[in-house]
């Protein structure tokens, strides 16, 4: 043996030896609890926290650095109360690699962790001082040979987005953790989150390769498994298995033999969701696939529905690839109600843009529901849709067919955190009331039933819908414009215009959702043709006329006889050539005439829909308060009558009290005779009362007699007169 290399031996051997002479040294002298005030103390001096360590802390030199710490608790900054502690901690580090910065572990345990998080409504946190950016060093690399936690669990307090999570008996087990090489992993925690509302336990095994640097992460033999109440879904079963791999410095995705499943239940109805993808790889040089298929069915009582997505094998690169046909097909049943259709279009994408197409979507549907007028719906649409991921716009552009309507649509959303939607549609006729039921006492209860306002609170939308001929709750109107605009909870249509029954129509309605929602009209109709508007929207037939009707009104509530009784606002009439159904007060008149002698008192009588009173001009104006439209300035005039007034129409109630005061201002000769000659320049109280469905006049016949012979007085006083002066 060479002489030197015998003595380089014995030279190594001797250094070892020393050093672990010094270990064994260092181990029976230095005991690391000396060191507690002075670790509490830095603490306290860095990041002005407390630090309590209750146990004994047990150091280890050799073979490797052992360290215990026993349990060990943090206060928050700058005060006294627990921001974390654990139970227990031991970790025990190599000690070569150490001196090569290189950190290489061989076990860590942990048990018991507690924490306390907290995001307050400023966006700061109660960690970040512990954060802060410290000076930069050169990054150590670590090498665990594995890790195992036990009993833990942390709680976050999100004062800012308003939620509080908490994730409780979490345990981790995990192989060698280590840059590059593959481990195993099993995760087992609960989580639970107040809103949205979700409470699950959560159980995960794989194995594990990760490459920091690259940015390389890969799940081998995933078992995920899910169970609870979470996305609105009671007693959930979600399991994915499968291989995943991610390079996310290269955009590049591979997952193989994955397999997804989920049931459940929402509400009444149960869930049962399954993905089945053999192998999909997607990257900028290479994107292919088998076929995938997604399924999903929905169980109720009365049926099911069932939906079924089928994507065929595709190839191509990131720059272009393309799929020859997907095909949604969807079939339910719910009792006498169906549902059968299917679409379809090729599809072709760019990875290097973001951009994909579905050239060529035809769609078609039938809805079978004997609730509807007609017993069935037909929908048949064509067109082309994209998506364009850099640029954060998706639109459609689509010609379809419902039923007997045409419609040319441009939908679209851009500002994808946003959700900024836009629209423009042109129907040529839209009979709406085609696909609702029919009106009942038993709907008309329904509604009652609070307004849903959720889907207008968050709403961010901007856009046109034009109708050629529309009819909605039996109003026929042609010409139809809405400009709609919705954001921050706020739905405004302006204008909203249309022409309908020999006039026009033109004005604004807008919609604050907030707690309690707010509802505001103002609506100008000129040239309506007001009774067959009556007619046809609430099947009244109280007035003719032609002539202008103003609004302008604003309303509260979550119901309809709340929106009533909540009115406030103004309203005015003005018609021409027109007549008030119920009540003849010239024929009235006329027969009180030829009865004074007869009738005495206040005499009722219920609205006759075959008599009308004629005129040639009508005009009043309301003031609405709480659902109550106070009126003071009727004024009616016709050849024969001036009709005043003033009183309330009860919106809320469904009812009104109205007096009415008639003059006689001509004579009746040509239409009946001249009996009510001696009545001429008389006022007649008319009473208007009761709930619209059983209105009742009532006419003053005292006042009527006692007019009559102030009348015949005055004429005889006055033809005295004239004999004794000659006038």
């Amino acid at each position: 043996m060479n002489i030197y290399f015998k003595y380089g031996l014995i030279f190594s051997a001797g250094l070892v030896t020393l050093f672990i002479a010094l270990l064994a040294v260092v181990a029976f002298t230095v005991n690391p609890n000396d060191y507690k005030p002075l670790i509490v103390k830095l603490v306290q001096e860095k990041k002005e926290r407390t630090l309590t360590l209750d146990g004994d802390i047990k150091l280890a030199l050799f073979p490797k650095i052992g360290l215990d710490l026993g349990k060990v608790s943090l206060s928050e900054h700058k005060g006294t109360t627990e921001f974390a502690s654990v139970e227990g901690v031991k970790l025990y580090v190599a000690w070569l690699p150490l001196l090569r910065k290189s950190l290489v572990v061989d076990h860590v345990s942990v048990d018991g962790i507690r924490a306390n998080l907290a995001r307050y409504a400023n966006g700061t946190t109660n960690i970040d001082d512990l954060i802060k950016k410290e000076e930069e060093s050169e990054q150590v690399k670590f090498d665990i040979e594995g890790v195992k936690i036990t009993r833990s669990g942390i709680n976050v307090d999100d004062q800012m987005g308003k939620h509080k999570f908490s994730l409780n008996n979490f345990s981790m087990q995990s192989g060698r953790l280590k840059d590059g090489a593959p481990t195993d992993i099993a995760l087992d925690f609960n989580a639970q989150l107040d809103h949205p509302f979700t409470k699950i336990q959560v159980q995960l095994k794989s194995g594990l390769l990760f490459e920091l640097e690259k940015k390389h992460y890969a799940l081998e033999s995933l078992n995920l498994g899910i169970k609870g109440d979470a996305a609105g879904i009671s007693e959930m079963d979600f399991t994915l298995k499968g291989d995943l791999d991610a390079k996310l410095e290269d955009s590049a995705f591979l997952s193989k033999n994955l397999k997804l499943s989920v049931t459940g239940k929402q509400g009444i109805q149960k869930l049962n969701v399954k993905l089945d993808a053999p192998k999909f790889q997607l990257s900028k040089d290479k994107v292919s696939s088998d076929k995938l298929s997604l399924e999903a069915q929905i169980d109720q009582p009365q049926g099911s529905t069932k939906a079924r997505l089928t994507i065929p094998a595709m190839q191509g690169t990131g720059a272009a690839f393309q799929i020859a046909d997907i095909v949604l097909d969807v079939d339910g049943k719910q009792g006498d109600k169906s549902i059968k259709g299917k679409l379809t279009s090729p599809f072709k994408g760019n990875l290097e843009m973001q951009r994909f197409d579905l050239s060529k979507v035809i769609a078609t549907f039938n809805i079978s529901n004997p609730a509807l007028p007609k017993g069935n719906m037909n929908l048949t649409l064509s067109g082309n849709a994209y998506a364009d991921i850099k640029k954060q716009d998706i639109a459609l552009n689509a010609t379809t067919r419902l039923d007997d309507s045409h419609i040319q649509a441009k939908l679209g959303m851009t500002n994808f955190a946003a959700q900024a939607l836009r629209f423009d549609v042109a129907i040529d006729q839209l009979d709406i009331d085609r696909y609702l039921p029919p009106s009942s006492k038993k709907q008309s209860a329904e509604a009652e039933k609070p307004f849903d306002m959720s889907a207008l609170k968050n709403l961010n939308a901007n856009g046109s819908i034009r109708v050629g001929t529309l009819k909605l709750s039996n109003v026929k109107s042609t010409n139809v414009r809405l400009d709609m605009q919705a954001a921050s909870g706020k739905f405004n249509i302006n204008p909203m215009s249309a022409n309908l029954y020999q006039g026009s129509m033109n004005g604004t309605v807008s919609i604050h959702t907030a707690a309690t929602p707010q509802f505001y009209v103002k609506q100008n109709l000129r040239g309506i043709s007001i009774g067959p508007l009556l007619k046809d929207l609430a099947d009244k037939d109280i007035l003719e006329g032609k002539g202008s009707i103003s609004l302008d009104i604003s309303t509260t509530g979550t119901t309809v006889s709340a929106l009533k009784r909540s009115l406030n606002g103004n309203a005015a009439l003005d018609l021409t050539d027109g007549a008030i159904k119920g009540i003849n007060i010239a024929g009235t008149l006329r027969n009180a005439k030829s009865k004074l002698g007869m009738l005495k008192g206040e005499q009722s009588q219920a609205a006759n829909p075959s008599e009308k009173t004629d005129f040639s001009e009508l005009k009043a104006s309301f003031i609405i308060r709480n659902g109550v439209a106070h009126n003071e300035d009727l004024a009616m005039k016709s050849p024969l009558l001036r009709l005043s007034g003033n009183g309330d129409i009860n919106v809320g109630e469904s009812s009104m009290n109205y007096l009415s005061k008639a003059t006689v201002v001509g004579s009746l000769e040509g239409q009946g005779g001249a009996e009510l000659a001696a009545l001429k320049g008389l006022t007649i109280p008319v009473r208007i009362a009761g709930p619209y469905t059983s209105l009742k006049y009532t006419l003053d016949y005292n006042e009527l007699a006692t007019g009559a012979v102030k009348a015949k007085v005055q004429d005889e006083l006055k033809d005295k007169l004239k004999s004794l002066f000659g006038r």
